[in-house]
């Protein structure tokens, strides 16, 4: 048995060592040595993370390199997700990606702000053709920043390949220094039927588990009849750096056999939100801890290879079995956790009991659920598996279960506002409600006359909710009248508490100014440095609009010599 175990892992040693991406093509988009805040493939909120997070010193402003010949191929600003983000793509067909940007070199620069000023608006799109932006690799594209979604300052770094899908950059030579051994914090156990046990119990359970001097793991033997299914919760470190990333590798097996394999080194961003399949979602939904499930059930995502009866044990009465778990980083440091199943066909004690209710979801089927003013559509594969849904309406408010069913696609709930005055219609929105005390969130809304509509993949309460308060606008860094003339800078807070600021727009003697949105600080800046004030007075008008509609503006006069 030790001897086919071997077998195996040395054939993916082999695999991992012969990657057919270049080795020498991409040089490091920095010029700091490579520590990592986030590694490829990691678990992350609804998606699986797509490149490496590389940390800057805790500072922004660091020169960020073309990684290889190629053009600038794509430029998107975004207030969220990467913020500001450059695409190269380079002669031999892959794309490198730099996101969460400060700003961009001299010339890139420029290109963006005259389409930005063509266009008055600050976030965009562009698609520069092969020859509007050429770079030579080392050379400066940008430079390191915090914006969009970032939790810090940080260089969000991607290689994909010809189909966009994300591929970890270690496999085309990016060096991380790692010597750790990945480590693993819990392991699971799944009853997978109503007929499996495990300890005579038919719900999941949590194993104990065993650290050794080799560094490896055992649990607690355990007794178990019927089809079962693990589950680990597991990170690496790497060197230089105290915090824990994912994982490359896991793989499993069954009496020497291999029976399943996770393998984190590409994916494509269609899947990416299978991720709540992965994990246990419901666990998660309630712990915040993200149990990745050795057993593939009602997943398409390519990432699991699932090699023999997709990862789940079938367990006979009177035997003894050994389930191994492999979990290795990119370094192929490894750690081991050996499980000892006795099988035992018991009499189950307090077998579960499957909740019901009126309304049942066929996952491939198309469901409509319908009380008093509202709808709720499900599409066809909205769900991965049939259950029995929780459904209520009472007033306004809508129950539709919990947050602890994972989604594969969109669905739409409908409100139905006839009976509301029509001074009042406009400033309704759909709000779902969060935490302990049913905070109203903003989840966005469409009007079609009477009806009011929001997409959205996550169950739970949802509400009407009325939004009449205009957005809130101050000054940071002047006052009205100011002198300016030395100022770099002009600095605005906007702030709405309910449904949350939608657009603004800013003007200096009637023309529109670049004025850029920093969600996290709630803080619009605009740069003196686009040289498009050259008046010695100077009106400024801002006006800010929450996405119910509520406007507010501010204006003051400022002077510049």
């Amino acid at each position: 048995m030790r001897l086919i175990l071997y077998i195996f892992l040395a054939s993916s040693f082999f695999t991992h060592a012969q990657n057919n991406y270049p080795q020498d093509y991409f040089g490091s988009p920095l010029e700091v040595p490579l520590i990592l805040s986030g590694n490829f493939g990691e678990l992350r909120s609804n998606h699986f993370h797509s490149g490496l997070d590389i940390k800057t010193q805790q500072r922004e402003g660091l020169n960020v390199l073309a990684c290889a010949d190629g053009f600038v191929s794509r430029i998107k600003l975004a207030h969220f997700g990467y913020g500001k983000a450059l695409y190269i793509t380079h002669p031999n067909g892959y794309t490198t990606v730099y996101g969460h940007l400060q700003k961009f070199s001299p010339e890139i620069e420029a290109y963006i702000k005259k389409q930005q000023y063509e266009k008055e608006s600050y976030e965009i799109e562009l698609f520069p053709s092969a020859e509007t932006l050429p770079v030579t690799k080392g050379n400066i594209v940008a430079y390191s920043g915090n914006t969009g979604g970032s939790g810090g300052p940080h260089l969000h770094f991607e290689i994909r390949d010809k189909e966009e899908r994300p591929i970890n950059p270690m496999l085309f030579g990016i060096d991380i220094k790692d010597n750790s051994k990945p480590i693993v914090s819990t392991i699971y156990v799944f009853p997978l039927d109503e007929n499996a046990s495990v300890n005579k119990l038919n719900s999941k359970q949590k194993l104990r588990l065993i650290p050794l001097k080799s560094g490896d793991y055992t649990t607690e033997s355990i007794e178990a009849y019927g089809n079962i299914g693990f589950g680990i919760e597991t990170t690496d470190r790497q060197d230089l750096a105290a915090n824990s990333n994912g994982v490359y590798n896991i793989q499993t097996f069954f009496n020497g056999n291999q029976n399943f394999e996770v393998d984190f080194s590409v994916f494509s961003f269609d899947e990416s939100s299978c991720i709540n399949q992965f994990i246990d979602y419901e666990h998660y939904s309630t712990s915040r801890q993200r149990i990745q499930k050795l057993f593939k059930k009602n997943n398409p995502l390519s990432i699991l290879k699932p090699i023999i009866n997709d990862g789940t044990l079938t367990i006979k009465d009177s035997t003894s079995s050994v389930y191994k778990i492999r979990v290795s980083d990119f370094k192929n440091n490894e750690s081991f956790v050996t499980i000892n199943i006795k099988g035992n066909k018991p009499t189950i004690l307090n077998p579960k009991v499957e909740k019901t209710t009126p309304y049942y979801i066929t996952a491939n089927q198309i469901t409509n659920l319908k009380l008093g003013n509202v709808s709720v559509d499900f599409y066809q594969d909205t769900f991965y598996e049939d259950f029995y849904i929780d459904f209520d309406v009472n007033g306004d408010i809508l129950t539709l279960h919990k947050d602890v069913v994972p989604t594969r696609k969109n669905f739409t709930i409908n409100y139905d506002i006839s009976n509301y005055k029509d001074a009042d219609k406009d400033k309704l929105f759909i709000a779902r409600l969060v935490g302990y005390k049913n905070y109203p969130v903003y989840s966005f809304t469409k009007r079609d006359g009477n009806i009011l509509s929001t997409s959205t993949k996550t169950l739970g309460n949802y509400a009407l909710a009325t939004d009449t308060v205009k957005p809130r606008i101050s000054a940071l860094n002047f006052k009205d009248g100011q002198w300016l003339s030395n100022y770099r800078f002009l600095k605005v807070k906007i702030d709405d508490t309910l449904s949350g600021i939608s657009n603004y727009r800013a003007t200096v003697n009637g023309k529109w100014i670049l004025m850029e949105y920093d969600y996290k600080t709630d803080t619009l800046t605009y740069d003196f440095n686009d040289g498009i004030i050259t008046d010695t007075k100077n009106d400024f008008k801002l006006i800010v609009t929450d996405n119910v509609g509520n406007s507010a503006t501010f204006e003051a006069t400022f002077f510049r010599k």
